[in-house]
């Protein structure tokens, strides 16, 4: 179920405008103006762009990307969830000051407890298995992929309990997980990175800004308008087998306002081993890629997470469970557009009815 995202365009008049991995030079801070700052984090690229007359500084970006991958990062050993997963069986305490982690943890829950599984943040030992995590192709025995599902589900009380935090008389908040399971691990890999997005949209917001755009590894979330005074246009990417960003081409363009927008597919990463082709999203109910006609499943939402963690769920449900899911979750005001493989082998587009109003080429 391991997430790869895929980065949007983002249209601004005739232009388009990518990250790619340089750093660029930092604007300054401005009172006035249209302020722009990209940059890496979390093993991609970030773009922030605000229409407002904010005090604003690259620094303070990177400030807050670098404080939540302190508690979210898989990557970053002494990150909150990275000392879970080496964690053994018993109480893990920790301190999180600004809310990341547990937030992201409550929120994965109430996911994971929607989709029935589909999303599920304990997928790491599978994604781990199949050799995803460090690219060794690895097609794991039936026996191995059964021992290892019993190492899945978020449901509270299975693997992990969430306790009571506490506090010491100078009012210092700790909080206490119950890791009940030695092998059990957390991958928010497939949630994370649209938190990410969140987190700086509300700190723009919190300066007052009210017109800007946001992207992190391709995971968006926009409010007001851009510079010209119109709404943000976003390019969809092509399903194209390794396209790149050097190669990609668009497949529609949308107008996008105070929502957020999440894509997540399964043509770009994949694997070929004696013939057979092993998709990177995994069915963390069967332990396998999945094997279904939906290319990829582009999700709006309010909140970036969710749009992330949805897209996700939606490639391992397939088209049909995804519609049956969008149908039957009208509180979510879920606006989707799937890329899937017709009967006969082409490519077909299905959306939402909120979703095609705002298709504009």
């Amino acid at each position: 179920m391991k997430k790869f995202k895929f980065l949007f365009a983002l249209i601004i008049s005739l232009g388009l405008i990518s990250c790619d991995n340089s750093e660029k030079p930092a604007a300054p801070a401005k009172e006035s103006g249209k302020i722009e700052f990209f940059g890496n984090t979390q093993g991609t690229t970030f773009t922030v762009i605000c229409n407002d007359p904010i005090q604003l500084t690259r620094e303070e970006i990177v400030s807050e990307l670098a404080a939540f991958d302190d508690a979210l990062s898989g990557y970053i050993p002494n990150s909150i969830v990275s000392l879970l997963n080496t964690a053994g069986k018993g109480i893990y305490n920790y301190t999180d000051r600004r809310g990341f982690f547990d937030t992201c943890y409550n929120l994965s829950q109430k996911v994971y407890a929607i989709t029935d599984g589909a999303f599920d943040p304990t997928v790491y030992p599978l994604v781990d298995g199949w050799g995803f995590l460090r690219d060794n192709h690895n097609v794991p025995d039936s026996a191995v992929v059964d021992e290892l599902i019993k190492l899945l589900g978020f449901t509270d009380g299975k693997h992990f309990k969430k306790m009571e935090s506490t506090a010491d008389s100078m009012g210092v908040k700790t909080n206490h997980i119950l890791k009940l399971t030695d092998k059990a691990k957390l991958d928010f890999n497939a949630i994370a990175q649209g938190y990410s997005v969140d987190v700086i949209a509300d700190f723009l917001e919190d300066k007052g800004a009210q017109n800007y755009f946001v992207e992190i590894g391709g995971e968006i979330r926009v409010k007001g308008v851009n510079a010209d005074s119109v709404l943000w246009r976003i390019g969809i990417d092509k399903p194209v087998e390794h396209s790149t960003s050097d190669n990609r081409s668009i497949q529609d363009i949308i107008q996008l306002e105070n929502r957020s927008i999440a894509t997540s597919g399964s043509y770009r990463k994949f694997y070929e081993k004696d013939g057979v082709k092993y998709s990177h999203t995994l069915d963390p109910k069967t332990g396998y890629p999945v094997q279904h006609n939906l290319l990829s499943a582009t999700v709006v939402t309010e909140t970036c997470a969710m749009a992330d963690a949805l897209a996700t769920a939606f490639m391992v449900m397939g088209t049909e469970k995804a519609i049956e899911f969008i149908r039957i979750h009208p509180e979510l005001n879920i606006e989707a557009y799937f890329i899937y493989v017709n009967n006969k082998g082409r490519n077909e587009v299905y959306y939402t009815k909120n979703f095609r109003d705002k298709v504009i080429s």
